[in-house]
């Protein structure tokens, strides 16, 4: 059986960003994650602005973002450190 595959357009963007800001980018991705796909997809969120914003994110994901909340060594960030682990 043969099946057609829709492909979505692509297009390569030329954008100008902080140094750093890629690079703190960077250490969020997972190995073999693509930064492309990563950032095509916070897009989408963005450009959607639907009811729930978290939606589109997966636990982890929601996680790390809370991590950034507490301090280094805080009870909070001891117990997130938690969870990450378990996934």
């Amino acid at each position: 059986m043969n099946r057609k595959t829709i492909k979505t357009r692509t297009g390569a963007y030329h954008v100008t960003l902080p140094i750093r800001l890629v690079e703190e980018f960077d250490e969020t991705l997972d190995y073999k994650e693509s930064r492309s796909k990563k950032i095509a997809k916070l897009m989408l969120t963005y450009v959607r602005n639907n009811d729930d914003p978290l939606a589109d994110y997966s636990r982890r994901e929601i996680i790390e973002h809370l991590q950034w909340q507490y301090d280094k060594d805080s009870p909070e960030d001891i117990l997130i450190q938690a969870l990450l682990a378990l996934h």
